[in-house]
């Protein structure tokens, strides 16, 4: 017998428009109620008929990708994975951005990359040569930073990534994220996302073991 549906698609922590001008309302009525939405629908339809797997985490979910049954492996890796990178995306954005780092995060940027301005260099290198559909990522690895990027909705918490670690910081470069207001400029978007991080979410995040 299938179970009810385990997981659910989130709230916004503020309103559609709330990041114009860098990010359209448009953008995110589509992204968050369409496509966020959909990964949610299927994800639960996946795990529908495995209550093993259906009563796990997300994250015990991600972490086990390599032990899923056969049947429900792609949808959990694709839709589970797009669950949660889109719950992280939304809030590590914010209309109230500090602009640059701050707390203990700050200080391992400048330890790790020398200055914020390196970091945002490499960061942005990694989003804009992710071929294809996927993220870039500033994860905590080892109790320091590393920089990475997935294909599709894979992430680092996957027991698949070819870089592990905690993500802090991440960008979606799926063409849907974008491609209403910049089109194929995809550099002109990952630009305008340094307007919106929430860098005390972030910091947050770092702060957690």
């Amino acid at each position: 017998m299938a179970i009810l549906a385990n997981f659910s698609l989130p709230a916004l922590p503020y309103e559609y428009g709330a990041l114009e001008p860098y990010i359209d309302r448009q953008t995110m009525e589509i992204h968050h109620g369409k496509h966020h939405n959909a990964y949610v629908t299927n994800l639960n339809a996946a795990v529908a008929n495995h209550p093993e797997w259906a009563e796990k985490s997300l994250e015990e979910l991600l972490a086990n990708i390599r032990n899923l049954p056969n049947d429900i492996k792609n949808a959990v890796r694709n839709n589970g994975g797009g669950h949660w990178n889109h719950s992280f995306f939304w809030k590590i954005m914010t209309p109230k951005s500090t602009g640059e780092p701050v707390g203990q995060l700050k200080a391992e940027i400048e330890r790790v990359f020398g200055t914020f301005s390196r970091l945002k260099e490499d960061f942005s290198a990694a989003a804009q040569s992710r071929f294809g559909s996927g993220w870039a990522w500033l994860i905590k690895k080892d109790d320091s930073l590393v920089i990475t990027s997935t294909p599709n909705q894979d992430n680092p918490l996957m027991d698949i990534a070819d870089v592990a670690g905690k993500p802090v910081l991440g960008i979606d470069v799926w063409e849907h994220a974008y491609y209403l207001k910049y089109q194929n400029r995809r550099p002109e978007y990952i630009n305008a996302f340094w307007n919106v991080v929430n860098w005390e979410y972030a910091d947050e995040l770092f702060r957690q073991s």
